[in-house]
């Protein structure tokens, strides 16, 4: 099945490019990854043939040329198939990863949720949890105790917020990881697939915090395979495949797009 487009979908308007208007910048990014081309045993092993110089890497591009801008405001969304390069592009606007070519600059402060246990410590409680991701997020103790209920309220958690976290499904800790990144608005808000995570309720609570915090002016940032979400809630969007920039422009173009070349 061939997914190659004879024309990507068209270009952010210029209004986005006016200063002072955006909240996200990639100039070229490109992400090279190095992995051992054989498979070892175990670590001591590993570190036996690396002291011998043994260890042969094989190099491979996770992003190449990815070049787009996010206007303050915009709910933009992430698309592509497994092994795009989705998560490796958000862990560089969350500033954990650094591109090996290119520059990736950021405007205003990020609420990051990569992964349903981001900022966790298993052995912890839920409450204990709470305050140490708040704190990761660059909130004060004192305030996260004001809004502690709230956050607990929210998630659901109030049975389960004295257990430890490694006693969570992954449905508790993507809730719970939700509801402590967005507890206060920040400038931009990334969300990798906790929309999808839980039952129906949460996830109508959750679109909906969205949809508060999109008109209140947050920049948010959603990677999903929820195509339908991503039409619905985004206003522009990109499409990702093996590293690559597939077709940027408006989320339901790039939606409908995608659907073409994927969805048979």
């Amino acid at each position: 099945m061939s997914t190659h487009l004879e024309s990507s979908v068209a270009s952010p308007a210029p209004a986005h490019r006016r200063a002072g208007a955006l909240a996200l910048v990639l100039d070229d990014v490109a992400v090279r990854y190095r992995v051992p081309r054989e498979q070892t045993k175990s670590f001591k092993h590993h570190a036996i043939r690396w002291l011998k110089r043994e260890v042969v890497y094989e190099s491979f591009w996770a992003l190449d040329e990815v070049t787009f801008e996010v206007a303050r405001g915009e709910v933009f969304g992430i698309i592509g198939p497994n092994g795009a390069g989705k998560s490796t592009l958000l862990k560089l606007i969350a500033r954990v990863l650094r591109p090996t070519r290119g520059r990736v600059r950021v405007f205003g402060q990020i609420a990051p949720l990569l992964e349903s246990a981001a900022g966790f410590n298993d052995e912890l409680t839920g409450r204990e949890n709470v305050y140490v991701y708040s704190a990761v997020l660059g909130h004060r103790r004192a305030e996260t105790a004001a809004r502690f209920d709230t956050i607990v309220e929210f998630a659901g958690l109030e049975q389960f917020i004295d257990s430890p976290i490694r006693t969570y499904s992954s449905g508790m800790l993507a809730r719970l990881a939700f509801s402590v990144a967005t507890a206060v608005a920040p400038d931009i808000l990334i969300v990798d697939e906790v929309l999808s995570v839980g039952d129906a309720e949460f996830s109508k609570k959750s679109t909906e915090r969205i949809e508060g915090f999109r008109k209140a002016g947050t920049t948010i940032i959603l990677v999903s395979h929820d195509l339908d979400a991503v039409a619905e809630l985004c206003d522009r969007a990109v499409w990702l495949e093996h590293g690559k920039l597939k077709a940027t422009g408006a989320a339901v173009d790039v939606v409908a797009a995608y659907r073409e070349a994927w969805v048979r």
